[in-house]
């Protein structure tokens, strides 16, 4: 058994945690009429693609531009240069709205780790946020690409390894996925019809700390598990004119055939079991994921509340999804260790183990 990546270091903490989306609010049946117009000429009949926006558990979600823009034929350089600004944008809001909770300022931060994967940035999104955000010119950047809706959890994995190494660290997590600006009118394939009844934008930001002055939630195990020979089960394939979703349609299967194995073993590293958690904050992939997760953390049917409410608000907005609902599932206050999950590209889960006090 190989150690416990957090029994060496420093204790860590998870500080405040803030989230943001774009301005442009959609609501489900405005997509779905929409939907229904792009997709008319689907092979087999729009219709019988219909049900996936009835199904996904979803009212709304938000988006960086307004419905009207979806259906355009636009380029790599258009729609990454859309990713580059509204990306930064949020990342700025969420940023900012982190650090006041935290009674910090940006020169207190030591090491930011930014995650996203739904576009492409160099400069990294996290040094042109430096011209934003009065951060050290000394501060540490981690810019973590191709995790998909696992690089929520990895992510503050990341941070926290990094806080932990080093005594005294505050590092800034920053996450931002704008999923909706992958749609592509000609890709008639049904995981894009999937993928457009599901995907939403947002972003959020949370401070990881060794300091002993910061409060928080004490960070107690991180980890992770890669299935081998699974590269087809999720992830983006690149296309002409921009990322093309790869999912399979068994990932619900996975879920109940194979996740447990993986969340005992790192759960079992750390002396808990499953009846122990208080609570669990799993990013809500889609309604069938979160049903196979109820049933595997043994929840009744709809018991994975937090997960369903912000599935139901915002979509699956990749990345940062997780995060929207370990905020809420920590707001209250459960009596216990808590356990964030994601499943992403690789095929990989990534887990954190979270003690409030």
């Amino acid at each position: 058994m190989s150690p416990d990546p957090a029994a060496a270091g420093a204790p860590v903490r998870l500080g405040p945690i803030s989230t943001a989306v774009p301005p442009h609010a959609l609501d489900q049946e405005a997509v779905r009429s929409r939907a229904r117009t792009l997709f008319q000429d689907t092979d087999g009949g729009v219709e019988r693609l219909m049900p996936v926006f009835d199904n996904a558990g979803i009212s709304r979600r938000y988006s960086c531009v307004p419905l009207s823009f979806y259906g355009r034929e636009i380029g790599w350089k258009e729609r990454n240069g859309l990713y580059e600004r509204h990306a930064l944008d949020l990342l700025e809001q969420a940023a900012a709205d982190c650090l006041a909770r935290a009674g910090l300022g940006a020169a207190d931060i030591d090491a930011v780790v930014c995650v996203s994967t739904t576009g492409i940035a160099t400069p990294s999104l996290d040094a042109r946020l430096l011209n934003r955000l009065p951060l050290r010119p000394d501060v540490e950047r981690l810019p973590v690409f191709g995790l998909g809706c696992c690089g929520g959890v990895l992510g503050l994995n990341r941070a926290a390894a990094m806080a932990s190494a080093r005594p005294g660290r505050r590092v800034l997590l920053l996450v931002v996925e704008l999923c909706a600006l992958t749609f592509r009118p000609g890709d008639l394939s049904k995981s894009h019809v999937v993928a457009t009844a599901l995907f939403g934008d947002g972003a959020a930001a949370a401070l990881v700390s060794s300091h002993p002055d910061d409060a928080g939630v004490p960070l107690t195990g991180w980890g992770e598990h890669t299935w081998p020979d699974s590269l087809d089960v999720m992830g983006w394939t690149v296309e002409d004119d921009g990322l093309g979703v790869l999912f399979s349609r068994d990932i619900p299967r996975l879920v109940e055939r194979d996740l447990g194995a993986a969340v005992d073993g790192f759960l079992s590293r750390h002396g808990v079991t499953r009846g122990d958690l208080a609570a669990t904050a799993c990013h809500p992939g889609g309604a069938k994921v979160i049903a196979a997760l109820e049933r595997l953390f043994g929840y009744p049917n709809g018991g994975m509340e937090a997960a369903r409410a912000v599935l139901a608000g915002y979509g699956n907005m990749s990345a940062p999804t997780v995060l929207f609902v370990l905020q809420r599932v920590l707001a209250e206050a459960p009596d216990g260790p808590v356990l964030a999950s994601a499943l992403g590209p690789g095929f990989s889960a990534g887990f954190t183990l979270i003690e409030p006090a």
